[in-house]
């Protein structure tokens, strides 16, 4: 073969340079590669102030989440507590609507009531200080150790407030004691008086009476007042106006009555002294308009800085007026 030229020297040299160039350029994209790469690393994180941006806001969102959850349980609770002392008060108020409303008003018939002074059939009426008491006659049935044919129509219903100190203390108990007709039996009352219907005798409801003919009928209600809406129109704490006898409540047109209510829950930080001493607190009717009392009341509870507040802002005020039939079982 003929022998080939060689190529000139002139063409070799810049094929020499192309070739080292290319190798000193490699590593050299190699580096810029890898730099590219750790700066797009450096882009793409967070950063430690995102970082605890990020976090103190996520609390704060957890900590208003959380405030929102505690407080619509709060308002479930005391909406709840509110519907309790509602219901209570409601089925107080039932109940004495049908005992006032089976009253015997006769003038022959003895009565146990709050008035400025006693009268000839109300021998122990008074000025009753704090929370008040009643007792009259009905002919609500009542509870009776006697069954049968004696049982006659005519029971003893009163209201009070229990002051035993005991767990049912500072709680409303209503009596319910069936009588039997006079002369019926020789049976006799647990304090010795005879079982039987005697409308001339002082009422004494509360005297030697045992457990039996009495019921928790409010048992977070402890603070009892009522006063007389009289036929002149007047509003009076004595039962009368046109002379001093109640006559068979002939001169009052309606009764009407305020109680206090302090839910379970909140009972549960006050005392039995404390709620006595919170009772006699709430003044006593002195004239006021319907409501006036109970507006009173709760200027002395907002007032008052010695006891939990959380236990003072859940009690409860209610006023109701029970208008009376006309007398029942007849006039002598």
């Amino acid at each position: 073969m003929p022998n080939e030229p060689n190529p000139p020297v002139e063409a070799a040299v810049p094929a020499a340079s192309l070739q080292h160039e290319q190798a000193t350029r490699l590593p050299l994209q190699r580096l810029f590669r890898a730099l590219t790469m750790k700066q797009r690393e450096r882009v793409s994180a967070f950063t430690l102030a995102e970082l605890l941006v990020s976090v103190g806001v996520l609390v704060l969102l957890t900590l208003l989440a959380t405030q929102l959850l505690n407080n619509a349980a709060t308002i479930m609770t005391l909406g709840h507590r509110q519907m309790d002392a509602d219901s209570q008060a409601r089925e107080l108020f039932d109940r004495m609507a049908i005992d006032f409303a089976q009253m015997i008003r006769r003038s022959d018939v003895d009565y146990y009531l709050k008035s400025s002074t006693t009268a000839n059939d109300c021998r122990l009426c008074n000025r009753q200080r704090g929370n008040d008491q009643i007792a009259f006659y009905s002919t609500i049935p009542g509870w009776s150790a006697i069954t049968g044919a004696q049982q006659g129509p005519v029971s003893i219903i009163g209201y009070r407030i229990n002051v035993s100190g005991t767990t049912l203390s500072n709680r409303l108990e209503r009596l319910g004691e069936a009588l039997v007709w006079n002369g019926a039996t020789s049976d006799t009352r647990s304090d010795g008086r005879p079982a039987s219907v005697i409308f001339w005798a002082p009422l004494n409801p509360w005297a030697n009476l045992t457990t039996n003919p009495f019921d928790i009928i409010g048992r977070d209600v402890f603070r009892f007042e009522y006063y007389y809406l009289l036929k002149n129109g007047d509003l009076s704490s004595t039962p009368w106006y046109a002379t001093s006898s109640v006559r068979g409540m002939q001169d009052v047109s309606a009764i009407i009555v305020d109680v206090a209510v302090i839910d379970s829950k909140s009972r549960v930080l006050l005392s039995n002294s404390d709620i006595a001493g919170l009772a006699e607190d709430l003044a006593d009717y002195s004239g006021q308009a319907p409501g006036g009392s109970l507006a009173g009341w709760r200027a002395t509870l907002d007032g008052n800085m010695t006891l939990p507040r959380p236990a003072l802002s859940s009690v409860r005020l209610y006023e109701r007026s029970f208008y009376l039939s006309s007398a029942s079982l007849g006039s002598p």
